[in-house]
This record gives C-alpha cells, sequence and structure tokens, in this order.
C-alpha cells in the first residue's frame, strides 16, 4: 500500500499553467536584457548637425560671447529635434521607449548632459567661456558613449569621436572654439547620423 502511494505521488503530473507565467516572465526580462536600444534617430541626428553648421556659421561673425549664446539655443532645439526623432523612429518600429534597454540607455545618457549643463554655469560665472567648445564636445561624447552602450555598436564609435575631438579643442587655440563645434555637433552629426539611418532603419 505504501508503495502504490508513492508511485501513485510521483506519477502525478505537474500541472503546466502553474508556474507559466513565471516562465514567461523570466524568458521576456533575459530578452529584455539581452536587447539593444535601436530607436536612435540617424535622421534626426543628420537634421540636428544641418542646424548646427548653420549656428556655426552665423555665429562666425559674432563675438565670443554672443557666439555661446547662439549655441546654446542651438543646443535647446538639438534637444527638441533628438526627442522628437527619437519617438517617431520608436513609434514605427514599434518599440517601447519604457523597455528596460530603452530606460538604461537614457539613464546613462543622461547625466553627463547634467555635469555639462552645471559646469557650464559655472565656467560663465567665472568668466571661463573659451573651454565650453571643448567641455560641451567631451561630456557630449562620453554621454553618447554610455547611452549607447545599450545600442547599436556606431552609437558608442560616434561617442569617441566626440570625446577625441573635445579633447582636441580643450588643447588647440581659444579662437578655433566655434569651428570645433561646427565640427562636432555639425558635420559628425550628419556624417554618423546619415550612416545610423542606412544601417539602422531610420
Amino acid at each position: 500500500m505504501a508503495f502504490a502511494q508513492r508511485a501513485s505521488k510521483y506519477s502525478e503530473p505537474i500541472p503546466i499553467d502553474s508556474r507559466a507565467a513565471d516562465n514567461l516572465r523570466f524568458i521576456r526580462d533575459t530578452m529584455e536584457r539581452a536587447a539593444s536600444f535601436t530607436a536612435v534617430p540617424g535622421w534626426g541626428g543628420v537634421a540636428i548637425g544641418v542646424t548646427a553648421v548653420l549656428t556655426g556659421m552665423v555665429a562666425l561673425r559674432m563675438p565670443t560671447p554672443q557666439q555661446f549664446v547662439a549655441w546654446l539655443i542651438e543646443g535647446v532645439l538639438a534637444l527638441s529635434i533628438g526627442c522628437l526623432a527619437v519617438g517617431r523612429k520608436s513609434r514605427r518600429l514599434a518599440l517601447s521607449l519604457s523597455s528596460r534597454p530603452a530606460q538604461r540607455a537614457l539613464l546613462s545618457f543622461v547625466p553627463p548632459l547634467l555635469a555639462g549643463a552645471v559646469l557650464t554655469a559655472v565656467l560663465y560665472r567665472a568668466d571661463m567661456l573659451t573651454v565650453l567648445p571643448g567641455l560641451w564636445l567631451l561630456l557630449y561624447g562620453a554621454a553618447v558613449v554610455t547611452g549607447g552602450a545599450f545600442s547599436v555598436r556606431i552609437v558608442p564609435v560616434m561617442g569617441i569621436c566626440f570625446m577625441l575631438l573635445g579633447g582636441t579643442a580643450l588643447l588647440a587655440p581659444v579662437i578655433s572654439g566655434n569651428v570645433f563645434l561646427l565640427l562636432g555637433f555639425g558635420v559628425m552629426h550628419i556624417v554618423f547620423g546619415t550612416l545610423i539611418a542606412r544601417r539602422h532603419g531610420g
């Protein structure tokens, strides 16, 4: 009798739906951790580059303090274009901006930009505007590298190029700051934006 009870105990099937929800949740979380954030806007980057080139050309005719005001306005415009482009591409690709890859990319991208904003205010009060072009390029590159760690490979490569250009700008004559900003936020955005658009769906 005891043997029969033990045999029947081990022969009872395990209900499939008892752990189905947990298994599906585990699979979903694993796929999200392994996935990358692909809604990086290539054509949005090109648009940012075009506005930056125009800003740089206009700023060439301005005195140094006004140049930085022009670039601050360009920064706000670029941020707006970038947000709109990311939202549009994510909707077109049916990618949720609340997914873990998107959240990790955003959380990694924002801190260097916040550091740049704080340092900009500090350096402006200290009347050290000539340091800003290299600082902006360097920290923007750092933001792209850290955020790009959760994206396609070309994104952190772009960030490294920005960092190298920013480091060069910090060592170059101060009069060339506007040119470096034009090359970085303008030309490099156009080049890498075009590559991203062609290789990763716009």
